[in-house]
């Protein structure tokens, strides 16, 4: 394993490649569509023959990460295979089993690639009792997919946290709360994290202006979208420099903002998701001491209901020429 902790901050846009390497892949794909010279009949059939193009399109990867926890199988997350460093810290202070970066003594990231690879990191989980035919089948169905396995080494404070909180946790893309049990880990006490606690006042509502000129740099440095359509991105402004964060799931995408803010020890001032605000990313905002988190679409009833209970800055719909605030205006 290789430690990381004096990591230099990245810049990046030096890192653009490499991330559309990891997050997309080129796929065939046939398109048929009609030439919109063609007139249509009252019912709306079309007249004319549909036209057939083949092209190589890319495809957002969705990855399943094993988040291995000082020798304990942890959680399983589907999300991008990029910056996974960062994933897991983020996602392990969002799970309340780290407080500080430097709790973190140790990680490796390994891309499971083939049967050898499967069978070394599965073999606590394999049956005892199965045959050598049946554990080959149950290894086979591993090559659907892009595996990869994050091992972490945690103080011993961090590991009884673990232990105390062990469970399994099958992610979702779609939702950060998936496999969750008890209301108690669903709905936490975020009194602690209240920004009057930590601020001692309102935090500075950023202006339409600022939040119109940062929507601009993260539709431009947003590439995998860009490509594939299909991931969302975490960006916050820092040192006049932007860091964008881009994942399948957008709870991924803000985990791996937050682990980067962990990491590089920095506050930022507001955080911009290009997703709809539920009540997972205000959860992990308001955690991450985040004094404003803005949203490209709208946020749910719960969302502002906490945020503004917990003083977190909430804004929405940040589209064109317009923005609308909910909370601390």
């Amino acid at each position: 394993m290789v430690n990381q902790t004096d990591e230099v901050t990245k810049n990046i846009s030096e890192d653009t490649a490499a991330s559309e390497m990891l997050l997309a892949r080129n796929h065939v794909a046939h398109k048929h569509y009609y030439s919109s010279d063609n007139g249509r009949l009252n019912n709306g059939n079309n007249t004319s023959q549909a036209y057939i193009e083949s092209q190589t399109t890319s495809l957002a990867i969705e990855a399943a990460v094993s988040i291995i926890i000082n020798g304990i199988h942890y959680a399983v997350l589907m999300a991008s295979p990029y910056e996974l460093e960062y994933l897991a810290v983020g996602f392990l202070f969002s799970e309340g089993l780290i407080q500080h970066s430097h709790e973190l003594l140790d990680w490796e990231v390994t891309h499971l690639t083939d049967i050898d690879s499967y069978q070394k990191f599965a073999q606590d989980s394999i049956d005892d009792s199965l045959d050598s035919a049946s554990v080959e089948q149950s290894l086979q169905q591993f090559q659907d997919y892009d595996i990869y396995v994050v091992e972490l080494v945690l103080s011993q404070r961090c590991h009884q946290r673990i232990q105390a909180q062990k469970r399994q946790l099958a992610g979702r893309t779609g939702c950060g709360m998936c496999g969750i049990t008890g209301l108690t880990q669903a709905l936490p006490n975020l009194s602690p994290y209240s920004q009057a606690n930590i601020h001692g006042s309102k935090a500075t509502v950023p202006s339409l202006d600022y939040l119109l000129a940062l929507r601009q740099q993260v539709d431009a440095a947003q590439h995998t979208h860009q490509l594939t359509g299909a991931v969302h991105a975490a960006a916050t402004i820092y040192n006049e420099q932007l860091y964008l964060f881009e994942d399948v799931g957008r709870h991924n995408a803000l985990d791996k903002l937050i682990g980067w803010q962990l990491r590089q020890k920095v506050d930022v001032d507001c955080v911009l998701m290009t997703s709809r605000l539920s009540i997972e990313l205000i959860q992990k905002s308001i955690r991450s001491h985040i004094p404003w988190l803005v949203g490209m679409s709208a946020p749910t009833s719960t969302a502002v209901r906490v945020a503004e209970r917990y003083g977190l800055g909430l804004a929405g719909f940040l589209r064109n020429n317009r923005v609308t605030y909910y909370s601390q205006v």
